[in-house]
This record gives C-alpha cells, structure tokens and sequence, in this order.
C-alpha cells in the first residue's frame, strides 16, 4: 500500500514537473508541441501540457562575449599579422536563434574571423593600428548585416591585439631607429644652423657697434679740434689785440722791436746750436733790414688802429 502511494506521488510530481515550467530572467525558452515549433516563452511562470510540450532549446538573452581566435591576415602593403579579438552579440529572435543556424556562437567567430580577414586586408599595417575605430565599426556592419537572419545582434567589435610576425617587428625597429636617427641629425643640423646665424648677427652687431664708436669717436675729435682752433684762433687774436694797445702807449713800438729782437737772436741761438753746421749771416746788413722792416710793420698796425 505503501509503495504504491509513493508510486502514485512520484508519478504526480513527475506530471507536474511537466505541467509548470518556469524561465528565468536571463533566458528564453523555444517550446515545440509534437516536434513542431509552438512558441517562445519569456521569463516567467508557464504551463505546458505534458508529454506534448517540450523545451527544445534555451537561450541566453544576456549580452555574451565571443573571444575571436587570432589568425593570420595580409595586409594592403603585403605585411603578414595576426589579429584577434572580441566580439559582443545578444539573441533579439530565439525562434531563428533556434531554427536559423545550427550553432550561432560558433558562426558568429567565423563570420567575425573571415570579416576581419577581408577588412585587413584593405588596410596598410600603418592604418591597422591607427585606424581602430573604423576597422571595428566596419566589422559591426558587415557581421550585423550577415547575422540577421540567425536572430542575433552584434553590438560591438573590438580589435584586441595586432601582432606582425618577427621580421616585419625587426624591420619596423630599424625603420624607427633610422627615423629616430634622422630627426637627432635634423635637430642637430637645425642647431649648428642657429647657433651660425647667432655667431654671424653677433659678429655683425660687434662691426656696427665698433663703426658707430669710431664714428662717434671721429665726431668727437673733430668737435675737439674744432674747438681747439676756435679757442687758439680767439687766443691769438686777443694777443694781436694786446699787442697793437700795447703798440700804442709811449715807447710801445720799441718795447715791440726789442722783444722781436730777443726772440729772433733765441731762435737764430737755437738753430746754431741744433745744427751740425754753423752758419752765419753773409750780409750783416740784412738783419738791420730785418728789424727796420718789423719797424714798418709796427707803424703799419699802430696807423690801422
């Protein structure tokens, strides 16, 4: 009796296990009546008749990430690299999720793969690394535009490593080393070139400051010579001033003619005695002619004034 009560309430759990189904929130449920396609049942509390309905697939409705093998591509510029990266999809349809592809996660990687492939191979390697953002979104679409009758979404793509193969690195380092070579012999060349137009403008200036100071130093000495000959001109014609008022007083003409005489005997004294042959005056006439002609002279001054 036993027993076959427990039969009974095994067999009624067993139909009610059946009877009530329940989806989570993360998931979709495909039901088929009979092996045929009913319906998708969303999150929730559900009946299904039993032994007629059944759960045929279940689907993550959560966004889900597909890691992309990396492969090798060619690049425009006939560059071998290998490139992988991470594609982001989410199920919109769980009907065609079911019934579109046999396996969306793994036609979505290969989808992806050969996308990426083709994508690659428009770009220069150059570009493959700047141009991220454009290679990712090309990807999108064209995956988006090929998965759509799988049900599926592609969100995003995103390209997580580029990696050339090692020659192509060995020669990328001795490109970036000549390039780096190239700028310190340009920058270095730029400096001699700065530092010689430094030196010229300095040399330059010097000669410019040196022409305006001998120039001004010209300037100065003419203004002093000028001066100079100003003052003696004044000097001098004071003393013929003197001398001709001196002239006037009593006795002033031959106070004048002694002192002619004094300074005419001191120079004729300091030539003799200067020169290494003596001369003496042939016509001792001369001199008295001499000292009578500085006579008239001083009449001469003495009637002007």
């Amino acid at each position: 009796m036993l027993a076959s009560f427990t039969f009974i309430f095994l067999g009624l759990l067993f139909i009610l296990l059946k009877l009530v189904l329940i989806v989570p929130m993360r998931e979709v449920c495909v039901i088929e009546r009979l092996g045929k396609f009913r319906a998708v049942l969303q999150p929730g509390l559900h009946f299904l008749i039993p032994f007629i309905d059944r759960v045929a697939y279940r689907h993550e409705i959560r966004e889900q990430v597909l890691d992309i093998p990396a492969q090798s591509c060619i690049s425009r510029d006939n560059i071998q690299i290998d490139v992988d990266g991470l594609v982001y999809i989410q199920v919109m349809d769980g009907a065609k999720a079911s019934y579109g592809i046999e396996d969306y996660r793994r036609a979505s990687i290969n989808l992806a793969q050969t996308t990426m492939r083709s994508e690659v191979g428009k770009l220069k390697l150059s570009q493959t690394f700047s141009e991220r953002d454009t290679l990712n979104e090309t990807i999108v679409r064209e995956i988006d535009k090929a998965s759509d009758p799988w049900g599926i979404k592609v969100l995003r793509y995103e390209v997580k490593n580029i990696t050339p193969s090692e020659n192509v690195i060995h020669t990328l380092e001795k490109q970036m080393e000549a390039e780096r070579q190239k700028r310190a012999e340009i920058t270095l060349a730029q400096a001699e070139k700065e530092s010689t137009i430094n030196l010229s403008e300095g040399e330059r200036q010097e000669a410019i400051n040196l022409s305006e100071g001998d120039k001004q130093k010209q300037i100065n000495e003419a203004n002093g010579r000028a001066k100079e000959i100003g003052i003696l001109a004044e000097a001098t014609a004071q003393g013929i001033h003197m001398i001709a008022a001196a002239a006037e007083q009593p006795g002033g003409d031959q106070a004048i003619k002694m002192r002619l005489m004094e300074q005419f005997i001191q120079q004729a004294g300091a030539i003799l005695n200067t020169a290494d042959v003596s001369v003496v005056p042939a016509e001792l006439a001369k001199v008295e002619g001499f000292f009578a002609g500085v006579g008239e002279v001083t009449n001469t001054m003495q009637g002007t004034k």
